[in-house]
């Protein structure tokens, strides 16, 4: 799939349109929790924070409290590599318990859909995130997409994956994450 970017290239609105590949990250993960809870989980951006890396600096913009529907629009800045970028997404489609969507208006892709799926599981619930996303700049985007980004969005779902597994752990596995990392002095939290 490509998708072109358009850009006014002069006074007489001419346009240049360069292909954008677009690439796909897929990912599921089985929580042994309910499907309304992993829903209600996922569905408040406050938690966004709770399982994006630290190095990341996840900021929400947008005031709380926030109340997601179809046509909600969320303000927040994250940095990659130290740069700072504002991003604005659009929840597209809001379909509780099951589904939503959401797009990007304003941030560092030239495209950006990530469709947040959920179903009922015999132990629990599986989430299923796909992604579609393209950088800009045609042949310099696709470099730097080979060279940074692809690992970059790998690393940031596999520590979304790890923080969830610690946020839903039944109890007895929370006291283990909690000593685990206590039991090395100065390495711990601060």
């Amino acid at each position: 799939m490509k998708l072109l970017m358009q850009s006014s290239m002069s006074s007489d609105h001419s346009r240049d349109t360069t292909p954008m590949k677009v690439y796909t990250l897929l990912r599921e993960q089985q929580i042994d929790r309910s499907l309304e809870e992993i829903f209600a989980f996922f569905s408040n951006p406050e938690n966004l924070g709770r399982i994006t890396p630290s190095t990341l600096r996840f900021e929400m913009l947008t005031p709380s409290p926030l109340h997601v529907k179809d046509g909600s629009l969320l303000d927040y800045t994250i940095r990659i590599s130290g740069l700072p970028f504002r991003w604005t997404t659009l929840i597209t489609l809001f379909e509780p318990p099951n589904l939503f969507v959401d797009v990007q208006l304003r941030g560092p892709y030239g495209y950006w859909h990530h469709k947040h799926s959920f179903r009922k599981a015999e132990k629990g619930t599986v989430v299923r995130d796909e992604v579609r996303y393209a950088l800009p700049f045609g042949i310099l985007g696709r470099i730097v997409h080979g060279v940074f980004v692809r690992r970059q969005l790998k690393a940031i779902f596999d520590y979304r994956a790890q923080a969830l597994e610690r946020i839903f752990a039944p109890r007895s596995k929370r006291s283990e994450y909690i000593s685990s990392s206590s039991s090395n002095p100065g390495h711990g939290h601060k």
